[in-house]
């Protein structure tokens, strides 16, 4: 069973269908309601609701999920029969197997209850019509890409007594996510200098995406958030929500961070904790989602126009 921990709950829905090739002297006494076991259709209904509640204890690798919701429609046509099952629930994997159990099931169901009047029935085919929700929903794709700086603020490894991670893991993340990162820099936990280097990407090099690490913590040289303050023209509450929100899932200590993001021209500037967990999490919270803010910012709104010139 792979390890979904990281990912984020979020609405899943998919859509399977099962198709059934059936004489149509047999499929004549379906619609009749006249087969002898009773109706298969409604049968198959409640297998295929029974199914997708159970497919974890069936397929060996998948999880348990929280189904919310759970239908089986159906298609009679000349001479065969089409079940559409479709499964919805929220939590961070996809319900496609539930789904595709749920038409298999069903399908199953109505070959039982015919095979008796019907020597030729054929199961024709079981297939994932679509699915939605996950992180292939909320992928952004920039042309050119996103020019980004990882600005990490710690006195420690500015001063050469430790080595950084956590602004290395910042750089991985926003590179496969498509950006350029043009900027890697360390400096000291000061407050000059953060609001400088923070005005300095958004004034002179016109960057999108500002993402530091370090200084969110309680003590007196933490003053990241402060920084920042002076800096960004519009606060953006609902990203440092977020990342604390997801922590919080993980570990408690997550309510103590005082990450913030705002915008200043047209840089996004998000602070993240300096550990390398703490960076972590927050990545998994933010990407690829994050990068819609890019969207509005350019568009004025939630459609994926592009960037305008």
């Amino acid at each position: 069973m792979l390890d979904v921990s990281n990912k984020h709950r979020s609405l899943r829905i998919a859509v399977a269908e099962a198709v059934i090739a059936i004489t149509p002297s047999v499929l004549d006494r379906v619609k009749d309601r006249t087969v002898p076991k009773g109706d298969p259709l409604e049968v198959a209904r409640v297998a295929a609701i029974m199914a997708a509640k159970r497919t974890s204890e069936i397929i060996p690798f998948c999880h348990p999920l929280p189904i919310e919701f759970s239908s089986l429609e159906h298609t009679l046509l000349k001479d065969r029969i089409v079940l559409t099952a479709t499964v919805k629930g929220i939590y961070r994997t996809g319900m496609e197997m539930e789904a595709m159990t749920a038409a298999s099931v069903a399908a199953l169901t109505v070959y039982d209850m015919l095979k008796m009047l019907d020597e030729n029935m054929e199961i024709l085919s079981i297939r994932l019509v679509k699915k939605r929700g996950g992180k292939s929903d909320f992928k952004e794709a920039f042309t050119p890409p996103l020019r980004a700086a990882v600005l990490v603020l710690s006195d420690s490894v500015a001063g050469g007594k430790k080595s950084d991670t956590s602004g290395l893991l910042i750089r991985e993340r926003l590179e496969q996510n498509g950006l350029n990162v043009q900027f890697y820099d360390i400096i000291a936990d000061d407050i000059d200098q953060i609001v400088a280097k923070l005005t300095h990407y958004s004034d002179s090099e016109k960057l999108d995406l500002v993402v530091t690490t370090g200084g969110t913590g309680f003590s007196p040289r933490d003053t990241t958030p402060e920084a920042m303050r002076r800096v960004v023209e519009k606060d953006i509450p609902g990203i440092p929500e977020a990342i604390r929100g997801y922590g919080q899932e993980r570990t408690p200590y997550a309510m103590l961070s005082r990450s913030a993001a705002g915008i200043r021209g047209n840089t996004l500037m998000i602070n993240l904790p300096g550990s390398s967990k703490g960076v972590q999490e927050s990545l998994d919270a933010l990407f690829p989602a994050v990068l819609h803010a890019f969207q509005m910012m350019w568009g004025g709104s939630h459609d994926r126009a592009g960037r305008k010139a």
